[in-house]
Order: C-alpha cells, then structure tokens, then sequence
C-alpha cells in the first residue's frame, strides 16, 4: 500500500505469498474508486468474458484472456470498455518467462524477470453479473513486443507502467483511445529490469516457495552458444 500511495484503508483478505501464480488465481490490484481516491483491492487473474452465461463459461473464459495486447487490447471485445473505462496496476515482485526457439536459449527453459523492488503491470479489470445476481471481478495484464535482453528470451513482455503514469492511467476521466494507449509509449520499456534463469520445477503448478525463483547455472547442453 505505501509502495503504490493507496490513500485508502483496506478490509479484504490478506493473501498469502505465492511464487506460482496460475491463472483464475486472487491477485492484488490497485485502481481508482468512485470517489477518485487509489485502493487496494483483490480480484481473480483472467478477464471473464462480458458475455459469459454462466460460472462455467465464466472460468473457461478467464484462462483464455488472462493477457491482452497493446496493439489490439482497445478493439477487442473482451477487452475494449475495460480498457477505456476500468484501468488498474497490478504489482508484482517479478515474473517468468519461457524462452523460445528464436532466442539463445533452450526452448521451454524458465526465466524469472524482476526489478529492484515492486513493479506495475498495466491491467484492466472488469465485473461480471452471474446469473444469481451476484458478482465477480477479474483483470488481465497488458502485454507488448518484448525489446532489448528481454527479446532473447520471448517475443512478448508485460507493460510495464512508470511511477509517473499511474495518476492518468487509472483516472477514470481518461476515456479518449489514443491518448490512454499513448500511456503505453515508453522510451525505455525495460527499464530496470533483470533476468536469470531458474528451475524448470516452476512448470508444474503444484510447486510453490522461494527457491523458485533462485538462480540456476545453464550448462552448455541447454543453450544454443
């Protein structure tokens, strides 16, 4: 809460420390509330479809919208009125990544990508009405060509938002397209970021802790040098 300068007080649960979040799993958020003050609040990880019928069509859905593009995240349907309308950060201390056959790397070998301290995804979020009347929020991250060392490990990165931004990325008053995706220009989107690679052990859901994301050495059978 200090790190993002939430103004309000929160009341929700308190979620444990995870080093493997999956998918439809509860993540912590930050966003503008209606009286235009930043709180903390928690939500499940994959936007659920507008249109979904029912809880099942709901959580099918999420696993499937659990990222959206910066190229495409204003014209899809899933994704277009959040976007305009229901903006958020989602901090995080890092991250992985599975390196691809165009980098340097062993296909499939794991990367944990991390700053200094917390870092902000850009997000959107949104609220689904069941058919009990009762309601479920859910976010998905923004995602963008991946550049500089980052490029050698996956095609894609998150976007990553600036301390600078975060005011005018979550004011709900900001509703005009191109200016909310010019939010997401930055000169130097990796800005402070570090990479190593770590167990494969991260693959299976089933394993969570710490030493996941402890740096391991690669041998020479697993790179391409």
């Amino acid at each position: 809460m200090d790190a993002f300068e939430v103004s309000t007080d929160y009341a929700g649960p308190i979620l444990p420390a995870d080093w493997n979040i999956t998918p439809t799993r509860d993540i912590y958020i930050v966003r503008d509330n209606r009286e235009g003050k930043r709180e903390l609040t928690t939500l499940s990880w994959g936007l659920i479809a507008p249109w979904s019928e029912n809880p099942h069509d709901a959580l099918r859905s999420q696993s499937q919208a659990i990222n959206a593009r910066t190229e495409t995240v204003h014209e899809k349907p899933t994704f277009r009125s959040a976007f305009i309308s229901r903006r958020c950060l989602i901090p995080a201390s890092g991250y992985y990544e599975w390196a691809t056959e165009m980098g340097p790397y062993a296909p499939k070998q794991p990367f944990y990508i991390h700053g200094d301290g917390l870092i902000a995804f850009a997000g959107i979020w949104d609220r689904w009405r069941a058919p009990d009347g009762t309601y479920k929020e859910s976010a998905a991250l923004i995602t963008r060509p991946a550049v500089e060392f980052l490029a050698t490990v996956h095609h894609r990165m998150p976007t990553f938002l600036p301390r600078d931004r975060w005011d005018a990325w979550l004011s709900p008053q900001l509703n005009k397209v191109d200016e909310i995706r010019g939010l997401l220009n930055l000169s130097a989107p990796a800005s402070g970021l570090q990479a190593h690679p770590v167990s494969s052990r991260v693959n299976s859901t089933s394993n969570n802790g710490p030493d996941l994301i402890k740096e391991i050495e690669l041998g020479e059978p697993q790179t391409l040098f």
